[in-house]
């Protein structure tokens, strides 16, 4: 089966290299693609200097249209399976052929990447960890399905889901949003434990000042995905 890692990456000069590095050597049996979303920095040249298989934005689309641009890219070139992986190195590649396998073998449309199931390894700030459990109770109240970690950006889906985001895709802070998207479908969604680390370099597009408008976006664009779908 054919399968791609979208790495969206924005100003991720310090942690691009790292990130792709652990791809290449944990993760052989996946293809990856950088989409570097008109980055300020170093990082498209770090990527040209090594070699990388990269699209350059040619404007700043933020995280939902980077991550839909790589679903675009999959489409076009018939992968079966697509995981994002954020170019920040939080995400572990160890786990991603356990979560290749878990679609393939359960039958499941995405299967998210949780780091509350077991509560190991990075678990975030204490007032992001009350934000996401808001998200998750919002979820389950509006779709009756419980995902505990409803932010993480470590999503794979198939290709009927592939189909799905490469046409709609939220286009800020997208992660719970989609969830819903693909819950409304009547698709299947599960979550594996997995470890995820603290960012080493770089800013985090999340800061302090952006959380308030970030918690009333996402719930008025779950609410308002939900009543799309009714």
């Amino acid at each position: 089966m054919k399968k791609l890692i979208i790495i969206p990456a924005y100003n991720e000069e310090e942690n691009i290299e790292k990130t792709v590095t652990s791809i290449q050597r944990d993760a052989k049996e996946f293809d990856y693609v950088v989409i570097n979303d008109c980055s300020t920095d170093r990082t498209r040249k770090i990527c040209e200097e090594k070699g990388y298989n990269i699209v350059n934005l040619p404007i700043n689309l933020g995280i939902g249209g980077a991550v839909q641009t790589g679903y675009k890219y999959a489409r076009r070139y018939d992968y079966d399976m697509a995981v994002q992986v954020d170019g920040d190195g939080q995400h572990d590649p160890e786990f991603l052929n356990e979560m290749a396998d878990y679609i393939a073998n359960n039958k499941v449309d995405m299967v998210i990447g949780s780091r509350f199931i077991e509560k190991r390894g990075f678990q975030s700030s204490l007032p992001r960890r009350m934000g996401i459990k808001f998200f998750s109770v919002l979820i389950r109240l509006l779709t009756g399905s419980t995902i505990t970690d409803p932010t993480s950006g470590l999503r794979m889906v198939g290709r009927n889901v592939i189909e799905i985001f490469a046409k709609d895709y939220p286009k800020d802070y997208p992660e719970p949003e989609s969830v819903v998207a693909v819950l409304g479908k009547r698709l299947i969604v599960k979550e594996i434990p997995v470890i995820m680390h603290e960012r080493e370099g770089g800013v985090s597009s999340i800061s302090p000042k952006k959380s308030i408008y970030y918690m009333i976006k996402v719930t008025l664009a779950i609410l308002i995905e939900k009543i799309r779908k009714q």
